[in-house]
């Protein structure tokens, strides 16, 4: 009898057992969608990779739709330039060459209205609803990193050839993603 009254334990524990390995949730259905959104997103943007880390690294952007996400990216490519920005200023007081100061202080005339006016300008629009505005500033934006890119082609000394190039490919997915949504 014990031995019955054993077995029959074993075999509700392993049928229990069972059914929570089977019955258990291995991943959280809005957590899964989401983060199909992020990448549906952002296999539409040039840069893939860096909308992914960028998307999936903000506590928010799982629970965004793509007006969200191309706030998220806006508000990278805000910071971004800021940093870039005070970087450059720190460049021209530390130089001692004139050219480079002179290249430097275009560069920071090319960052000063993407950091004051255009990029929060893009933001507005993005909330508002008014993506062709947005795409617009993304394209202002472009123009004002290539031309500070383009003062240092051909020089021995670019110092801010990564930095631009980061902020090219940050543009390049915000602009995408507006523009999916300029398309709905």
């Amino acid at each position: 009898m014990r031995r019955s009254s054993l077995y029959v334990s074993s075999c509700l524990l392993y049928v229990f057992l069972l059914s929570c390995i089977l019955f258990t949730p291995t991943h959280s259905s809005d957590g899964d969608e989401d983060g199909d959104l992020v990448d549906q997103i952002c296999r539409k943007t040039p840069f893939y990779d860096l909308c992914s880390s960028i998307l999936h690294s903000n506590p928010s952007a799982p629970k965004s739709d793509p007006k969200g996400m191309a706030l998220i990216m806006v508000n990278d490519i805000l910071a971004n330039a800021t940093d870039t920005l005070s970087y450059i200023e720190e460049l021209i007081k530390e130089t001692s060459d004139e050219k480079l100061e002179q290249q430097l202080a275009f560069c920071a005339e090319s960052y000063i209205p993407v950091v004051k006016y255009i990029i929060p300008q893009a933001a507005d629009a993005i909330s508002q609803g008014r993506f062709g505005f947005a795409s617009y500033c993304m394209l202002d934006a472009q123009k004002e990193v290539n031309a500070c890119d383009k003062k240092f082609s051909g020089s021995d000394q670019a110092p801010l050839g990564d930095r631009n190039d980061i902020m090219q490919k940050l543009v390049d997915v915000a602009a995408a993603i507006v523009k999916l949504l300029l398309n709905g």
